[in-house]
């Protein structure tokens, strides 16, 4: 038995990492410094991965992955394993996503800054480059759940009922969320 399986109380053998990390969670629910640190540094660079794809920039993303190893510490004694830990924490990163976004927005301040070094940072010959850009830039304006549904399928290569289980709904609803957000990004990138 390993270090991390000792610590989230399960079987080496019948050990996969969903169940290490739902173990460890329901013991860092309780208290358990050790497996919330394990849990943590598990986990942090899916964290991360999924901010910079929602944020589009990776500043940005490393402030939410930062906010919310914060906010699991409270937050983690909700997981009540009826979901999968990597579902839970998908809906939790969403939504510190989401209140940075709403926070931003308030604000009402658009990143010149970053505008400015995407044309930097991308020369003439990187068309590509450019044109996936200003596609993820253009995915960012979809409403809420035609972007999560978009991000959840195609920029974390999710099936539908996987994203479906993330964001609380159908996998019907999802394809639809995608079929809609299809249509509305071929109208903007026309």
């Amino acid at each position: 038995m390993t270090e991390v399986e000792a610590i989230a109380g399960v079987d080496g053998d019948a050990a996969d990492r969903a169940d290490v990390d739902g173990a460890l969670a329901l013991r860092a629910g309780h208290g358990d410094r050790a497996a919330f640190a394990e849990l943590v540094s598990r986990n942090y660079q899916r964290i991360h991965r999924i901010a910079a794809k929602w944020c589009g920039g990776t500043a940005e993303a490393e402030d939410v992955a930062q906010n919310v190893c914060v906010k699991l510490a409270g937050a983690v004694s909700s997981y009540d394993a009826r979901a999968r830990f990597s579902s839970w924490l998908y809906r939790v990163v969403l939504n510190e996503v989401r209140d940075g976004q709403r926070q931003r927005s308030r604000q009402v301040r658009r990143d010149s800054a970053y505008a400015q070094s995407v044309g930097e940072a991308v020369s003439g010959g990187q068309e590509d480059d450019v044109l996936a850009l200003q596609l993820w830039d253009a995915v960012r304006t979809l409403p809420a759940k035609q972007r999560d549904a978009v991000l959840l399928v195609y920029a974390e290569e999710q099936s539908h009922a996987a994203a479906a289980e993330v964001m609380g709904c159908s996998e019907a609803t999802v394809s639809w969320h995608v079929h809609e957000a299809r249509k509305a990004l071929k109208g903007v990138l026309e």
